[in-house]
């Protein structure tokens, strides 16, 4: 690999959350290959409408909801807080990851309902219901060209499921890979080769972005 090549962005979130983080790093080119889709299951859809306050782990199950009629919404981290405010829910903001968000639950009379996806990296001490799906997809053409050339790709890793999903699809890559995932937890779940691992110093995607920062400036040190 030439030193000063410019690496890319391999990016596997759902296509609108991979296009924000993308857009956190402008002068990156990136390569958006969702690694899950988000399906709607059925759910209790009265029940979720009518619970006096909520607990969000992710944006996705926001919809799920119902309009927010600012009834309290317990959110994880910056980005559900905002979809959850533009929504109509009163948010209390969490530090980013489930177990802060899991300290600033209150103990109350208040029921709170944690809508979430099938698989969930976290239960909280609440009544939780699945609202969605996150069903496994094979990486794209121009990924698996991307991970089969030279010049280095960076892979972000913002859950343990999509970064042992992605662990598996990359098994013999060609390419030098620069992983660098949101907390420790997300990246012992990565057990395929790496020329080098990051963490973020806090578990959200400004840290995450500054980390793939700093990743880029060891390499031209």
């Amino acid at each position: 690999m030439p030193r000063g090549a410019t690496p890319t962005l391999l990016l596997t979130r759902p296509l609108a959350d991979s296009r924000r983080f993308a857009a956190m790093l402008p002068d990156l080119p990136a390569v958006i290959s969702p690694i899950l889709r988000i399906v709607p299951v059925p759910h209790d859809a009265e029940r979720l409408a009518k619970a006096e306050a909520l607990v969000f782990t992710s944006r996705h199950a926001i919809p799920a909801a119902g309009p927010g009629r600012g009834r309290s919404a317990f959110c994880v981290g910056s980005h559900t807080a905002e979809a959850a405010r533009k929504a109509g829910f009163d948010v209390i903001q969490g530090p980013g990851d489930a177990a802060g968000l899991a300290a600033l639950i209150p103990d109350r009379t208040m029921r709170l309902v944690h809508p979430h996806g099938t698989h969930l990296a976290r239960r909280l001490p609440v009544e939780g219901m699945v609202v969605y799906d996150q069903v496994q997809w094979p990486l794209s053409n121009e990924a698996t060209r991307l991970l089969a050339g030279d010049d280095p790709v960076i892979v972000p890793l913002f859950s343990p499921r999509s970064a042992r999903l992605l662990a598996d699809a990359v098994r013999s890559p060609r390419a030098p890979l620069w992983v660098a995932a949101l907390s420790g937890a997300v990246l012992e779940m990565w057990d395929s080769p790496s020329d080098r691992a990051i963490t973020a110093a806090s578990p959200d995607a400004d840290a995450l972005a500054a980390a793939i920062c700093r990743l880029r400036q060891a390499e031209q040190c």
